[in-house]
């Protein structure tokens, strides 16, 4: 497939602030329970209001992917068979009760709405953190589900497509959170660090497992099985037109094999053996420039394994196609 870099964008910035709200939220669960020492209100609330800037910046990305961009409330109306329907309804609804949690952190409207039989207090940004991480997660299900529900696509057809868009994300907005600590409450970056370190090798692990199980994908159709005939020989000397035409532009990256073995090497280094070890060095020398550096390298390499995912997708229909691709 021919990946779009809006969709790419898109995926990534709103992975990294699911992922950066749910460390966030993870850290004051901790603190909920005397785990963790409880931070001022102003580390949450900046830090989801941070969260949903990346977010909105996806969902401003995704407006570059639409034809007709004014009819875009119309890709909601399928939720009940559409997991971009349900995407669609998903984003705005997590993106409101990320502000709403934001909001009552900074204005200080946190009323204890719950006392449990154990005496713990539940204010109202616990609750309204709880729905976003169900919301949070949701999301992450259903754009994962988006291309892991086409079954004609046998790169994405598998539950390792949602089990990577979590872990991704995850890892993305644990660095993200790592450095954003380290500027703001240099006690929690430790914190953060590990889980980010902990996440970004589950995501590798995870990554790994998608790329052994699509380099031994055997492709169900033939050009035999396409046009009917069995002789065990036929090749392909064109394809009844002499230039390229739609489908040849958007169903083929249209790159070399040694520069799609290039970027895999990339996003491989890039999202996660020097994210991994910045943030271990991090750990031992505390460095904001280190995170920094970890948190860019890592965006960067998981904008090369986007365009990787999509580009590795073999559309069915590139085997009437091969010639020109």
């Amino acid at each position: 497939m021919k990946p779009a870099f809006s969709v790419i964008f898109l995926t990534t910035l709103i992975g990294a602030g699911q992922g950066l709200f749910l460390a966030l939220f993870t850290q004051q669960s901790y603190a909920l329970f005397g785990l963790l020492p409880h931070q001022d209100a102003r580390f949450y609330g900046w830090g989801s209001l941070l969260a949903l800037v990346f977010t909105l910046a996806g969902l401003i990305a995704s407006f570059f992917h639409l034809g007709r961009p004014e009819r875009a409330w119309r890709s909601a109306v399928q939720w009940r068979t559409s997991w971009l329907s349900r995407e669609v309804i998903v984003l705005p609804a997590f993106m409101g009760i990320l502000f709403l949690y934001g909001a009552s952190h900074l204005s200080g409207f946190d009323p204890v709405l719950l006392i449990l039989p154990s005496g713990l207090s539940i204010n109202a940004t616990i609750m309204l953190g709880g729905m976003a991480t169900i919301l949070a997660f949701a999301l992450f299900v259903c754009t994962g589900m988006i291309y892991a529900c086409l079954r004609f696509l046998q790169e994405w057809h598998s539950p390792l497509t949602v089990v990577n868009f979590i872990l991704l994300g995850g890892a993305s907005g644990f660095t993200l959170a790592t450095l954003y600590a380290a500027m703001f409450a240099s006690a929690q970056a430790g914190f953060f660090g590990g889980w980010a370190i902990i996440i970004t090798l589950l995501a590798f692990a995870g990554r790994s497992a998608s790329l052994w199980r699509n380099a031994r994908l055997k492709p169900k159709s033939t050009v035999q099985t396409a046009i009917g005939i069995k002789h065990p020989r036929i090749v392909q000397t064109a394809q009844g037109a002499m230039g390229g035409s739609f489908n040849t532009r958007e169903f083929f990256h249209g790159r070399s094999a040694s520069f799609f073995s290039t970027v895999k090497m990339i996003f491989l280094l890039l999202a996660f053996v020097a994210p991994v070890l910045l943030l271990a060095v991090n750990l031992t020398y505390p460095s904001g420039l280190l995170l920094g550096i970890a948190f860019i390298l890592q965006y960067f390499g998981l904008l090369a394994e986007r365009w990787f995912f999509f580009a590795q997708a073999n559309h069915p229909q590139n085997l009437y196609y091969q010639n020109i691709s």
